[in-house]
């Protein structure tokens, strides 16, 4: 069995949504599977994501779709510059969150308003590899990242009696920016298109300046504390360091096996803004915004199959564990499994266009807060679309 390396690439026509809704804050999966392309290449992407995820609060309630839609672009570009050195960049917006809780339901809302969150990031990395023989590929590079977060709690699902309550509570990071690095090594014989790699990526280290109000925006946190007006709190947000394992091989002249498996290290995850932490702890327990108590595994395993110089396709079974269950109120799911088809048309040998479907079956979740369940959510899903456009020159 023996293929042109053009072909094999053009076979492996994986969808980019492949962590559209993972554990923890993941969405993006961090690929840069686009540098391991053979000779200069560029592409662009996004990815659209629509959850459905409906529960029933403690007193068995309908608590209606709390989960927006949402999209995220990604870009890279690899340039070949001598036979042994490539160097290269990758954009994309690895974490995030959206969700808005409707106000028909008082567990979650309160004078009108409902619970949201809206985290936001970025990511570029630079990447710089170094192929000693036509097999193997060593690379590492820096990486520059922004972080920037609006969340309210509302409704009387965060009561803490008998001393108070947390609805009102309203929390604002300003976008920061903090770098960490990336390595890994790959390995290939692309005469039977095999294609191995492992990448890690660090950890990333954000102190963001934070706004935290109570009371419906009426209390400025410095105001309660007895602080100098003014005041500027700095709240630490550490993104997980991860680990993403990618292999693929030809199996017959026109049909290729690929796999991914991603871990994140969310189980030492954890945002405790400094007003927070103070008003919980003086209603008895101190309480985090955001936790989790496991890392997430993810698998994708998947096929792709060239019928035409001009027409493959591909499909994939997803599997995802979530970051532990009770989970947050702002994420109210544990892991998935999925099904996608994606297909791609190459309208000449050095461009094509992608495009892919995929069904999630979300994970039931116990929602807590404060240690406390107080909403269940089971039987829900998501769909999600993905584009992309690949350039060779």
């Amino acid at each position: 069995m023996k293929l042109k390396p053009l072909s094999l690439a053009l076979l492996a026509c994986t969808l980019s949504t492949s962590a559209v809704f993972a554990g923890g804050l993941d969405r993006s999966g961090q690929s840069i599977q686009a540098f391991l392309q053979p000779g200069n290449y560029a592409e662009a992407g996004i990815s659209v994501l629509d959850p459905d995820v409906k529960g029933n609060d403690k007193n068995g309630k309908n608590v209606s779709d709390m989960a927006d839609d949402y999209s995220f672009v990604n870009a890279a570009i690899k340039v070949q510059a001598t036979d042994k050195i490539s160097i290269g960049l990758i954009y994309d917006q690895p974490f995030g969150a959206d969700a808005q809780y409707q106000v028909q339901n008082n567990a979650f809302s309160e004078y009108n308003q409902g619970t949201s969150v809206e985290v936001k990031t970025q990511n570029l990395t630079a990447l710089i590899g170094y192929q000693p023989n036509r097999n193997w590929n060593l690379y590492a590079g820096p990486v520059w990242q922004t972080v920037e977060a609006d969340i309210s709690l509302r409704g009387n699902a965060y009561a803490k009696p008998p001393a108070g309550t947390l609805s009102g509570y309203q929390i604002k990071l300003s976008e920061k920016e903090a770098y960490g690095w990336l390595a890994g090594v790959a390995y290939q014989i692309p005469e039977i298109a095999l294609k191995a790699s492992v990448t890690y990526r660090s950890e990333v280290d954000h102190k963001a300046n934070t706004s935290e109000t109570f009371g419906f925006g009426t209390v400025q946190g410095s105001d309660a504390l007895g602080l100098p007006k003014g005041t500027t709190f700095k709240t630490q947000a550490i993104t997980p360091q991860s680990v993403n394992i990618d292999f693929q091989t030809g199996i017959s002249k026109n049909t290729l096996a690929f796999a991914n498996v991603r871990w994140v290290h969310w189980d030492n995850f954890v945002v405790t803004p400094y007003y927070l932490a103070t008003l919980t702890q003086a209603l008895g327990k101190k309480q985090n915004l955001i936790d989790y108590s496991d890392d997430q595994w993810s698998a994708n395993l998947g096929l792709g199959h060239k019928f035409s110089e001009k027409w493959s396709a591909s499909t994939t079974v997803g599997w995802d564990s979530g970051a532990g269950n009770p989970v947050t109120t702002l994420g109210p799911t544990e892991g998935y499994w999925s099904l996608g088809l994606g297909a791609q048309y190459s309208p000449a040998a050095n461009y094509f266009i992608q495009a892919g479907v995929k069904h999630l079956w979300l994970g039931d979740a116990h929602a807590q807060t404060g240690g406390n369940i107080v909403a269940e959510f089971e039987d829900n899903n998501a769909w999600a679309y993905g584009m992309k456009i690949g350039y060779r020159f």
